[in-house]
């Protein structure tokens, strides 16, 4: 998703390196993978709080005028579009999927948006979309990394999931394919 982010905000300043930027912007939640380590139920909270990109907003606003001195307007379209890819792609998407503490530490519970809105026959208007699901000390996402609260079984399987669903495989084929396409074209100007 980051890619077509890229591709498509970045507009006439898109260039493979700007896509590199924004692409590695949208990664950056993922490294809290790695605190879950020493925070437990780090995973998902330190780097996936919407404090994170609200200070490195606050930070864009105060810094542009420095920004755009230094690189002009192309740097200045590639840090915000940054910015909302960390916001869409790098948080957003997890959110939809499995969920994220977005305040943490201000206020630590896991929220997702993975369930569904319907209309039953026998119970009316059911939503179960928006669903809270604990907190640090009570919620542990598995990664290949941190497989388990606590210490890891020794020995056990570690998986680094690349798709997890046939959507997943198309947005990632898309974007492959958009920002190669768009690279292409930039190159030939």
């Amino acid at each position: 998703m980051a890619g077509l982010l890229a591709t498509s905000l970045l507009a006439e300043h898109f260039d493979g390196r700007a896509a590199l930027v924004v692409m590695a912007a949208a990664a950056v939640p993922d490294l809290d993978t790695l605190v879950g380590w020493w925070v437990p139920g780090g995973h998902r909270a330190v780097l996936h709080t919407l404090l994170f990109p609200a200070a490195l907003g606050i930070l864009l606003v105060v810094g542009e005028s420095r920004l755009r001195a230094r690189w002009g307007e192309y740097g200045t379209r590639v840090a915000w579009v940054s910015l909302c890819s960390l916001l869409v792609a790098g948080i957003g998407l997890d959110f939809f999927s499995n969920g994220v503490n977005l305040l943490y530490p201000v206020h630590d519970q896991f929220y997702s948006v993975s369930g569904e809105i319907a209309i039953s026959n026998e119970e009316g208007l059911v939503q179960s979309l928006l669903e809270a699901k604990g907190s640090t000390e009570t919620t542990h996402y598995s990664t290949g990394f941190d497989l388990a609260p606590g210490a890891d079984p020794a020995g056990a399987e570690r998986t680094f999931p690349i798709v997890r669903s046939g959507r997943g495989l198309l947005l990632g084929v898309t974007s492959i394919a958009v920002v190669g396409f768009r690279a292409w074209e930039a190159r030939k100007k």
